[in-house]
């Protein structure tokens, strides 16, 4: 009990309430020993008097604001039920959080609602973890299994319980979830994906839905997933108890069957359903029962598809489905079966003869109809010898008919463990450990109780003895570890309870008894119980209610339960009779007599007895109580030899809403699971625990005196006793200090009172120092202004001063401005009337000489153009008459060879026509020569022509000009009367000027207006254009953006089904392993070598007929059996029978077993099946892709056409249409000038090749030798190339690729061997080899392949096959026929290699792959302790405060290795120094590189934050600074090496938003909007996680309060972009890689540096 001191004035405290269970309240008042009441105020403001008799009946105590929410409800300050309720209650409304630990305890609130909190991202986070430092899961407490087992070498078990409706079954899936994930082995076989597939099976066959929940689970089962010495998933094993049998003949109301019934009913349309005569759920006896026919939100359709899919992956073939199918639909029909009553006392009974239920059961089952309608309403008896039949009334027929039903229903159920259990057991290897999960009911108490309840119970109460053990077990170990002086702790030991069941003359004792008398009943075991614990020896555990004869009570440790005795002897003996069982065994149906074939061989059966005419035989059977508390023994045996944890579920409300807790529910179930217990143990010894040191940093405050924190024991030693008188409160061990309930809240306080002196102190020093602080400034500031107000004073003087001189000096100036103006505008005028006058003048002459030179130029136009008519009438008739007589000559010419044609002699001379042809061409080719000189001389001459006319013209031109010159000038005699004319027009031109200055003056005003209007205008203008061009810019932009998502997005798909693809390979090749491992040990055939041989499996691109041709790579010793995924593309849809029929080919062991009618393992023969559609899947999907990529390309394109012209058309329409029209005219006519130049270069060419290719063949073909044989033309030739013999093509690609070791292939250049490959490649083109040249590269790009699977775990020689594949893809796409024509300098490759460039396209992108896979494999591990748990920043951890309760580790957690090599950002920055350096030493493109690491900083950002997100212990401010200065480090070492402009440092903004998130205030509405504009980057759901996991690490930090974070989420509904609503990143999302085209440079064998360690000389330079 808590110290009274702590009931003081202010304290919270807990007062039991009718509805909430416990509300919390306020003392106002502080406690004295003798008060009767406490002045308490509640939470709504009202004030009660809660009356107090003693100080144990004070109510409890609450916990500080800082302990609110924790996620382990040990480390609470006070320990009780009000604390518990009110931690999970803040958990599961407040933070969303439905896992709490409780110690070893994983407490599981149901939600109701589909979280996203179980995607691999949260594995992946989970994996390798503490448990004490994640968020508590499920995922969690698997890990924690899984790394004892592995680390300690122990079983271990993991117990899932509670109440139906509560979530065991999802916790049991996602447990078995994870340990498929992460105990899944690299070869990836089958072994997960079954271990999976039978949660669906076991759902349908044993779940159903009830009253508290849909997909209730009516047996209890545990799960051995056998691990072997590698952690790996080999096996599984499944044990199941007490199925609900009754649940098949009865349902209550609102309930169903088992699903399977409804699932076949809802599937009773399909074609191979039609034979099984189903009908309607309503329609039948055992299904309608209940009234529920659907289930909200579930597809029973559906369902039945995913059972059929699952009993396929175990193995199980369609027919034996249908079977199985068949059986459980007999059952259906069995119960339609209509039993009539006959008789004077209905004594008797009968079923007619034309029964159609009865029919179609008999049909389906394979039995006769006849002896089942007999032995249905009769049964024999053995009497003294004899054997009589005797009929059965009506009620006793529908009891046997039911019985059958059930029987038959277990009989298959076991069968099917039983078939589950053989397709999860495994031979690949012996099981080193395994983990046991236990899906079981929980405690169950109805208004009608009966032995189902009774058995549940009881395995319940088993199962509490052992966790209670369990628990005190733990404490035990720590007081003894830690050497403490302890009393024993006194918990609720159920063993009574347990012997009142299972004990000597106990109920199940006394039941088996009864149900072995002849005529025993329910109501005399029921007097007998009365007899045997009420009377004679009366049992603290029993009870008679008060008003009934027919029940009992048991006083269980969850709660009292009421059972009813009717029915329980039927129950127990569950027998069925021995005739019905002989028709059975005697079924048409295979699986219908196995199922009850191996009944007559042993003593008992496993669901029920079977009752026959003798006696002695019944009483030897095991009744089902018996058979229950054995196999309840052998489990719990089971989990005592392993390490047990425990997951509690709990069902928040009985009404399944979402997010909506019922305190009374809730408290109901911890009493009954053993949370309340587990703290009770807890709490009964020292739940407080504190290291020394942390205990030291948090409370050192108290100590007196300074001490250091290396004597942090012996000053721990030393103080507490002066700070807490009784010795009994606390107690020392070897490493802690242990402190008794209330303890911890007493030094809270004593620390807070010793603070809040220290405070004052500091307050009154401070204030005095601001104060006289504020002395000294005001004086300052006195000061300060005196001296400004006379600096004002005196500026202003001179001020006035300086504008007095200056209002003269302006005057002045302005007169003399004004003055000046009007001057300059007479000027001006003046001058501009001169300038018209003279322009008018000029423009007049100048018009008369435009007019004359226009006449004469016309005359010379027309003459000109008459002149050449008469010359092109001329021309034609000439030529019209050389053709007339030309046409005549040719026609005679024709004629003459014709005649010539049809002797023999043309035979004879065709070879000298070919030469006289071939002479023809070479005297044209001279001609066209000669006259081309010709041309030119002709053009040089007329040149020379128009120069000297040209010279001719400029001396005459000049020869004039100077007669001009020296012409003299007469001097005019003017007269009076000119004088007198001249002095008029004088006047009158001044008249003029005075006239049209004034017009041009206006005309100037004018001109200004317009000049303003038009720079409007323009303005305008150039604004809509602006606009425009901006509004075509950005649809430019979006349109361009839209078009690279959606290429990213095929490109990320195209890239996915690679990595599909290549782990299909690889599982391809493990399993092929595996069979021929399996083939091996199965037994031994003596075959030659040569034989042998022929036992290796086919490939799936062989043909079953002949065998594969031989490559060079047949001797390798990795060799590669699948196709490349460029061949799988390619490959036909058609080609399926045939791969089937290779699949479908056995090996001569197999002959061997089916000729000795031995039966192989139906996976085994499913398993060639499964990987041809495998492989053919594979293969459509890649053309399917290939297909759409095509298609979408060619969209692509036409919308960027249609865009272009938009533009064009936009451009066009804008101010500077004409402008920009012709410039483009202009660009138009530029391109096609050079379109021009092109072309007529290219003609050029071609007559010169022409000319080379003449003067080669003229000699041979004038040569009598070869001119009877037809000559062959030759390539262009190449020089600088390497030759590669036919025989030294395997050498070359062993000693280049396959066989090249480690050293000396990292010592090579960059892509050298890609250099020499495609030299040898382009020899073999060049000869003219197409077919050796294919092969070649071929045989390359396999080789490659298979040294990327050799080092599929070395980055360096990853790194070297990916520089080699993208060199030898680029120098082949480099010179192929397209883009070396468009080049125009290389010369094309003849071979058509375009499947081989696009196999390299995707061996680069596997290769890139593979790269990244092995450092993000690396990275792994030290991302999390280098990012977050690194102290880079020495101090500013140990500086902050330990938090309140926070040392307390879980118990069976490790701790961390603290003297180990502690992993900092040094490491992780040396890992990607490391990748950095492999990439660069391979001359890798800068792009590339860029990409990589953009990828591994995503991958290292997604991680970091998936920790964050998941572990309290980070969030705080402390750590934050720390993780903000290690993600600096690896921005500067990013920037460092010119990796931030691909984006890796972009990547990162999410983990650098989430660490200023930390930093950040949180607290007013400015805070909270400041967040939501900061993280941009970060989800509503992350940024809420992460407020809510905040924890203060320091007194002068806060806990993010609910209004603030209710504040947060309002704005964030608001944001203007909306994330993703996801919690984690996903860590395994791959951006889509581009490989840049950079063509290489043209290689030579003389600049290549071959070393002789190759030993490649065989090679010759060609």
């Amino acid at each position: 009990m808590a110290t009274l001191e702590l009931y003081s004035k202010g304290a919270s405290v807990w007062i039991p309430d009718p509805d909430a269970v416990w509300v919390s309240a306020q003392l106002l008042e502080d406690y004295s020993p003798g008060h009767k009441h406490l002045l308490l105020q509640l939470s709504d403001g009202n004030e009660v008097h809660y009356p107090v008799g003693s100080s144990s009946d004070l109510p409890p105590l609450g916990n500080p604001d800082i302990l609110e929410g924790e996620n382990d409800l040990t480390t609470l300050t006070f320990l009780h039920e009000p604390a518990v309720l009110h931690n999970l209650r803040v958990r599961f409304l407040d933070y969303s959080s439905i896992y709490t630990y409780c110690g070893i305890v994983l407490v599981a609130i149901n939600p109701y609602d589909q979280l996203p909190i179980y995607g691999e991202e949260v594995i992946d986070a989970y994996c390798g973890q503490d448990m004490a430092d994640m968020e508590p899961h499920i995922f969690s407490v698997a890990e924690e299994a899984y790394r004892t087992m592995i680390r300690e070498e122990k079983k271990q078990s993991i117990i899932i319980s509670g109440e139906s409706g509560s979530g065991k079954t999802v916790s049991a899936k996602f447990t078995m979830r994870y340990f498929a994930v992460v105990g899944g082995t690299a070869q990836q076989t089958r072994v997960e994906e079954r271990v999976l597939a039978s949660n669906p099976i076991m759902e349908s066959i044993g779940n159903a839905k009830t009253i508290r929940n849909d997909n209730s689970s009516r047996f209890g089962k545990y799960i051995e997933i056998g691990f072997g010495r590698k952690g790996d998933i080999i096996g599984a094993n499944m044990r199941t108890y007490l199925l609900e049998k009754s649940r098949v003949v009865f349902q209550a109301s609102a309930e169903r069957n088992y699903h399977i019934f409804y699932q076949l009913c809802a599937s009773r349309e399909l074609l191979e359903m039609r034979s099984l005569r189903l009908d309607a759920p309503e329609h039948f006896h055992y299904t309608k029962q209940g009234g529920e026919m659907q289930i909200p939100a579930t597809d029973d359709l559906s369902d039945l598809e995913r059972t059929r899919s699952a009993f396929s992956i175990l193995g199980m073939q369609p027919d034996q489905q249908m079977e199985l199918f068949r059986i459980l639909s007999a059952i259906l029909h069995l119960g339609n079966v209509n039993i009539q009553a006959s008789g004077r006392s209905s004594d008797r009974s009968y079923i007619d003869a034309d029964d159609h239920s009865l029919a179609i059961f008999s049909k389906l089952l394979g039995v006769e109809r006849p002896q089942m309608a007999q032995w249905l309403c009769h049964r024999r008896l053995a009497v003294r010898g004899e054997i009589l039949v005797k009929p059965m009334s009506g009620q006793q027929a529908a009891e046997a008919r039911d019985a059958l039903a059930k029987h038959i229903y277990g009989q298959l159920f076991t069968w099917i463990v039983h078939r589950l259990n053989s397709a999860l057991h495994t031979q690949r290897g012996q099981v080193k450990s395994f983990i046991g999960v236990l899906d079981i009911y929980g405690f169950e108490t109805f208004d009608r109780n009966s032995f189902e309840q009774f058995c549940i119970n009881y395995a319940n109460e088993k199962l509490q003895q052992q966790f209670n053990r369990h628990v005190f077990h733990l404490e035990q170990e720590e007081y003894i570890r830690e050497e403490l002086a302890w009393n024993r702790i006194k918990f609720n030991d159920n063993q009574q309870c347990i012997s009142l069941i299972e004990g000597q003359l106990g109920l199940f004792d006394l039941l088996d008894e009864e149900c072995r008398m002849p005529k025993g009943s329910d109501e005399s075991w029921v007097h007998k119980l009365y007899d045997q614990h009420l009377t004679s020896k009366p049992h603290p555990h029993f009870q008679k209610p008060r008003m009934s004869n027919s029940a009992f009570i048991v006083l269980h440790f969850a709660d009292m339960v009421q059972y009813e005795c009717h029915g329980f002897l039927d129950k127990n003996r569950d027998t069925v009779f021995e005739e019905l069982i002989n028709i059975l065994k005697a079924s048409q149906s295979e699986l219908v007599a196995e199922l009850f074939q191996e009944q007559g061989k042993v003593s008992s059966v496993t669901n029920g007895s079977v009752r026959s005419g003798k006696r002695a035989t019944r009483e030897h059977k095991l009744t089902v109580g018996s058979q229950f508390r054995q196999s309840l023994q052998m489990l719990m045996d089971t989990l005592n030899s392993t390490t047990p944890h425990y997951v509690r579920c709990i069902k928040p409300n009985d009404l399944k809403e979402p997010f909506m807790f019922d305190p009374k529910r809730i408290v109901q179930q911890l009493r009954a699971c053993g949370v309340l217990e587990t703290i009770r143990i807890s709490a009964a010894g020292y739940p407080s625990r504190w290291m020394y040191e942390e205990f030291f940093r948090r409370y050192h405050v108290l100590f007196q005196g300074l001490k250091s924190q290396e004597q942090a024991q012996a000053s721990c030693r030393q103080t507490l006793p002066q700070l807490i008188p009784d010795p009994e409160q606390y107690c020392f061990g070897k490493t802690k200090v242990f402190f008794r309930a209330g303890q911890v809240a007493l030094l809270e306080r004593m620390r807070a009172e010793r603070l809040c002196v220290a405070a004052v102190i500091i307050q009154s020093q401070v204030r005095g120092w601001l104060a006289r602080i504020r002395y000294t400034r005001i004086l300052w500031a006195t000061v300060t202004i005196q001296r400004y107000c006379r600096g004002v004073l005196a500026r202003r003087l001179a001020l006035t001063l300086r504008y007095t001189k200056a209002a003269l000096v302006i005057q002045k100036t302005f007169r003399m401005v004004v003055v000046r103006q009007l001057f300059l505008m007479i000027r001006q005028a003046t001058i501009t009337i001169q300038a018209f006058s003279r322009g008018m003048l000029a423009r007049r002459s100048y018009r008369l000489l435009v007019a004359e030179r226009a006449a004469v130029l016309l005359q010379t136009r027309v003459r000109g153009w008459l002149a050449r008519q008469t010359y092109r009438r001329i021309y034609a008739a000439v030529v019209f008459m050389q053709c007339c007589v030309r046409r005549k000559a040719a026609r005679r010419e024709l004629l003459k060879l014709k005649t010539e044609a049809r002797s023999v002699e043309r035979y004879r001379e065709l070879n000298k026509g070919m030469e006289v042809k071939l002479m023809q061409l070479q005297l044209r080719a001279d001609q066209e020569a000669r006259e081309s000189a010709a041309l030119r001389e002709t053009l040089n001459i007329e040149r020379a022509a128009a120069s000297a006319e040209l010279e001719t013209l400029r001396a005459m031109i000049q020869k004039l000009e100077s007669q001009k010159h020296e012409k003299p000038q007469p001097s005019p005699v003017i007269s009076e009367k000119k004088v007198e004319q001249r002095r008029r027009a004088e006047e009158k031109a001044a008249q003029e000027i005075l006239q049209l200055t004034q017009e041009l003056q206006a005309l100037q005003r004018e001109r200004d207006c317009f000049y303003r209007e038009k720079e409007d205008l323009s303005a305008c203008l150039l604004e809509q254009a602006k606009t425009q061009e901006e509004c075509v810019h950005q649809a430019v932009s979006q349109a361009s953006a839209a078009l690279r998502a959606e290429l990213d997005d095929e490109r990320t798909k195209y890239q996915g089904l690679l990595r599909e693809f290549t782990r299909l390979e690889q599982r391809y090749n493990n399993l092929r392993e595996m069979n021929l491992l399996a083939e091996h040990t199965k037994g031994h055939r003596r075959t030659d070598s040569a034989q042998s041989l022929s036992l290796e499996p086919l490939s799936p691109t062989s043909s079953p007929l002949s065998p594969p041709p031989l490559s060079p790579l047949s001797i390798s010793p990795i060799p590669s059996t699948f196709p490349s995924p460029e061949q799988v593309r390619r490959a036909s849809v058609v080609s399926l029978e045939r791969k089937l029929l290779v699949w479908s080919s056995d090996t001569p062991l197999d002959q061997l077993m089916e000729k000795m009618d031995v039966v192989k393992d139906p996976a085994v023969k499913m398993r060639g099946e499964d990987l041809a559609h495998a492989y053919d899947a594979v293969r459509v999907a890649n053309k399917f892709l290939e297909c759409q990529l095509q298609n979408q390309r060619s969209q692509w394109e036409e919308e960027l056409e249609a865009l272009r012209s938009q533009l064009s058309q936009a451009i066009c329409g804008s101010s500077l249409a004409a402008q920009r029209q012709e410039l483009q005219e202009l660009l138009e006519a530029r391109e096609q000038e050079c379109v021009k130049l092109r072309r007529e270069l290219k003609e050029l060419r071609n007559t010169v090749s022409l000319r080379r290719v003449l003067t080669q063949v003229l000699p041979s073909v004038l040569t009598p030798e070869t001119s009877s044989c037809p000559s062959r033309t030759k390539p262009a030739t190449v020089t600088g190339l390497l030759e590669c013999r036919k025989r030294d093509e395997t050498r070359l690609i062993k000693n280049l690729i396959t066989d090249i070791h480690v050293d000396s292939a990292l010592s090579l250049s960059p892509g050298l061997s890609a250099s020499v490959l495609f030299l040898c490649v382009r020899q073999a083109d060049c000869s003219g080899d197409q077919a050796r040249a294919r092969s070649l590269c071929s045989a390359a790009v396999t080789a490659m392949k298979t040294a990327l699977k050799k080092h599929s775990n070395d980055a360096d020689m990853s790194a070297l096959w990916l520089k080699n594949a993208c060199l030898l893809h680029d120098l082949l796409a480099q010179h192929s026929p397209k883009r070396a024509l468009d080049s125009g300098e290389l010369v094309p490759l003849t071979t058509d290699l375009g499947d081989l460039i696009r196999t390299l396209s995707d061996l680069c992108i596997q290769a890139y792959q593979q790269l990244l896979t092995i450092i993000e494999t690396r990275l792994h591990y030290i991302i999390v302790p280098a990012l977050l748990e690194s102290e880079t920043i020495p101090g500013l951890s140990d500086s902050a405060a330990v938090k309140l309760g926070t040392s307390r580790k879980r118990a069976g957690s490790d701790a961390r290795n603290v003297g180990g090599n502690a992993v900092t950002m040094a490491s992780m920055l040396r890992e990607l120094g490391a990748f950095h350096s492999a990439l660069s030493h391979q001359a890798l493109p800068p792009t590339l590189m860029e990409q990589a690491f953009r990828q591994l900083t995503y991958f290292i950002s997604a991680t970091a934050l998936n920790s964050l997100l998941l572990r309290k212990d980070m969030c705080c401010w402390s750590r934050g600074m720390q993780i903000r200065y290690n993600v600096s480090l690896l921005e500067d070492w990013l920037r460092s090496h010119g990796l931030q402009a691909g984006g890796a440092v972009a990547t990162l903004e999410p983990l650098i938003q989430a660490v200023q998130l930390l930093q950040a205030g949180k607290k007013t509405e400015a805070d909270a909007q400041a967040l939501v504009q900061t993280c941009s980057a970060l989800s509503s759901q992350q940024i809420v996680k992460i407020l809510t996991l905040y924890t203060p690490h320091s007194d002068t930090d806060e806990r993010v309060t609910l209004n603030f974070i209710r504040t947060v989420q309002g704005l964030l509904k608001g944001r203007p972009y909306a994330l993703p609503p996801q919690l984690l990143m996903d860590v395994r999302r791959v951006f889509p890689v581009t490989f840049p085209y950079v063509p290489p440079t043209v290689l030579h064998a003389e600049k290549l540096v071959i070393p002789d360690s190759l030993k490649i000389s065989f090679l010759r330079r060609a």
